[in-house]
């Protein structure tokens, strides 16, 4: 995705989100995983990722405390799995851009902030 200066200087003034999910058990992105981002006072946000494992909301957030709730369910389908849902509680304090990955596996997650 080309960033332009004008998404440079948005994105510097507010708080924004995305994600990434890949399954490491496949050593592939993970389409359609549904996400939903919600905070205590606020509006729920949802869409589903890309056929690149990727999901950007372009509402810009207030600095605050959310939840990231990853629905794999579909995504793992019959095979065995631990989790049919991830859930993240995050700290998005400044006005900055966040881009928090999710890595799974039928028997595990792991998550982190990247760049």
């Amino acid at each position: 995705m080309e960033v332009s200066d004008g998404d440079l200087k948005h994105v510097r003034k507010s708080t924004t989100f995305s994600t990434h999910v890949l399954d490491t058990s496949t050593g592939s992105p993970a389409p359609g995983v549904r996400v939903r981002l919600s905070a205590a006072e606020g509006p729920i946000l949802e869409g589903a990722t890309d056929g690149e494992g990727r999901l950007r909301f372009a509402e810009p957030l207030l600095p605050g405390r959310y939840e990231v709730m990853f629905d794999l369910e579909s995504h793992f389908g019959d095979r065995p799995h631990l989790s049919d849902r991830v859930l993240v509680h995050l700290r998005l304090d400044d006005p900055r851009h966040y881009h928090v990955p999710l890595l799974v596996s039928p028997f595990g997650f792991s998550s982190y902030r990247g760049s």
